[in-house]
Parts: C-alpha cells; sequence; structure tokens
C-alpha cells in the first residue's frame, strides 16, 4: 500500500534500530543495497535514499511516506504533509541547529553588521538566501559541498552550517552568531496519498508504531512490593507517567506497585525505594509506549 523512503548516510543506522525496535524490521540484500522491504502490509516498498532528496521525492508522489530532517524540508520548499517529529538523530535525541557563524577574531557580534556582498558558504544555498533576503543584506551564497567550515576566511566571510552544541564549530575557530532553524527528525507525507482515507490509516498506524518505539527508549517498568506502612513514601519517589498501579497482595500481606518511570532517573530512584522500605524491585525494559 505504502510507499516509503528511508534516509541514506548519518541517520541510516539509527533510522533502522527505531524501524526495528517499532516492528517494522527493514530486510535488504546487502548494507549497499538501495531497495529494501517491510514484512508489513501496510508498506509494499521501501527505498534508502539521500535525505537531501527525500522531501522532493515525496512532494512529486514517487514515494508515499518519508523521513528526512526539517532542515530539508526547508531548504527544498517541497509540498508536504507533517505527520510530525521523530525525537531521534544519529547520535541523540537532540535535535540539530542550521546556524550562522564567522570566524572567532571577527568583529561581527550580529548578522545585521554583515556588509552587502558578504561571501557565505553553505549546503543550505535556499535557506540562505531567503534567510539574508530577510535581512535585507545581499548576500554571495556560495554553495558548499562538504568542508564548510574550513572556507573562512579566505573563500567565505561566514558559513551557514549544521551544529548540535556549536563546539565543533568553535574547534574550528568559527563563533556562532545567530540560529536560522531547529530541525528534527521528521516523518512527512505526500499531501494526495495524507488525503486518500486507507493510506492516511495505514500512515497513522506506522507513525503509532515509530512514536511508540521512541518513547519506550527513555523510560523503564518499575515493579516492586510495598510494605502497608511504607506504601504512601514509597509512592511520593515514584515519578511516574500518570499514577503508579497499587494492588493488594494476596492474603494482605502489603502490595504490589507498579510504574513507568524515567530511564535518566533509575539509577537514584532504586536505592531511594529500597531506603524507603521496597522490596523485591524489578526494573523491566520496554518496548513501546502508546498513550
Amino acid at each position: 500500500m505504502l510507499r516509503v523512503v528511508v534516509p541514506k548516510g548519518s541517520l541510516e543506522r539509527a533510522t533502522f534500530d527505531l524501524f526495528r525496535a517499532a516492528d517494522l524490521t527493514i530486510e535488504r540484500e546487502s548494507e549497499v543495497s538501495y531497495r529494501a522491504t517491510i514484512d508489513d502490509p501496510r508498506i509494499a516498498e521501501v527505498r534508502i535514499l539521500r535525505p537531501q532528496e527525500i522531501p522532493t521525492y515525496v512532494a512529486e508522489g514517487l514515494f508515499d511516506l518519508g523521513i528526512t530532517g526539517r532542515d530539508w524540508v526547508e531548504e527544498t520548499g517541497a509540498n508536504v504533509v507533517s505527520l510530525g517529529e521523530l525525537r531521534y538523530s544519529k547520535a541523540s535525541s537532540r535535535p540539530i541547529r542550521v546556524v550562522l557563524a564567522v570566524a572567532g577574531e571577527s568583529a561581527v557580534t550580529e548578522p545585521a553588521q554583515l556588509p552587502d556582498g558578504v561571501r557565505v558558504a553553505t549546503e543550505y544555498p535556499r535557506l540562505t538566501e531567503r534567510y539574508f533576503a530577510r535581512l535585507g543584506i545581499k548576500a554571495h551564497v556560495l554553495a558548499s559541498y562538504g568542508a564548510t567550515e574550513a572556507k573562512v576566511p579566505e573563500i567565505a566571510d561566514a558559513v551557514v552550517e549544521i551544529t548540535e552544541t556549536g563546539r565543533a564549530l568553535a574547534a574550528q575557530g568559527l563563533r556562532v552568531i545567530d540560529e536560522l532553524l531547529v530541525s528534527y527528525t521528521e516523518l512527512i507525507a505526500n499531501p494526495v496519498a495524507a488525503a486518500d482515507p486507507e493510506r492516511r490509516h495505514a500512515m497513522e498506524q506506522v507513525r503509532t508504531l515509530l512514536v511508540g518505539a521512541l518513547a519506550a527508549r527513555g523510560s523503564v517498568l518499575v515493579k516492586l512490593n510495598a510494605p502497608a506502612a511504607a506504601l504512601a513514601q514509597i509512592i511520593a519517589e515514584l515519578p511516574s507517567m500518570k499514577a503508579p498501579t497499587v494492588s493488594e497482595l494476596y492474603g494482605g500481606d502489603g502490595f504490589a506497585v507498579e510504574a513507568v518511570v524515567p530511564r535518566e532517573r533509575i539509577n537514584l530512584l532504586i536505592p531511594s525505594l529500597k531506603d524507603a522500605g521496597a522490596t523485591d524491585i524489578l526494573e523491566i525494559p520496554l518496548s513501546k509506549i502508546v498513550p
């Protein structure tokens, strides 16, 4: 039913891992194959292509559903329907930022100080041209195909580049002076396909699995037994999604408690629960969380 395109390159492995966790495992004949399959009746075809191209191909109807970054949707200006963010990247859940940077020793501290004719190197020429047009600055935008940060100051006066923290740019002697865009990975759809009830329903079901798998990455299920006298203190320690589930143990000898809690706090939480009187504490990994 759905023709799906997923990103090749830096997001490739993280995307394959996400689909596997969502029980939508992508299978292909070799690591260099651009064609793949998913054993699911909702998905007829899978292709693996560069994220820069995906918005255009989805907009043109070559694919119904795609995964790419918001940065490439904005760069291409493609007419696609966003089905929401998928907050993952090649190494973390942080977004990338598209920023304007100048040489560290430059006297420029804000974009308005850049003169007409400023040379700006970037992999995002359209996005950069629109940005400087809004500022009223006539910039000379130079399309870059890699090593953009190395082009200041001999080739360019400034760069528009992606970063997560800004540390890599600083290490190259550059200083960020503005942020053009915050970009998460995004699930996008062809407008015609998204307007078709049957295909839209299939899209939303796929989205539910992907979002559920992402949500589960940051949480674990904690189960424990609590003496009646310690129940209130133990409940107070639990940062659950809604409210802990509490049920009386057989024979009235205390309570069984379970809650979904943030994974990042588990190293502090389990000792605190033990100190509060909890026993038989179990930490259980989760596959999906679907609200």
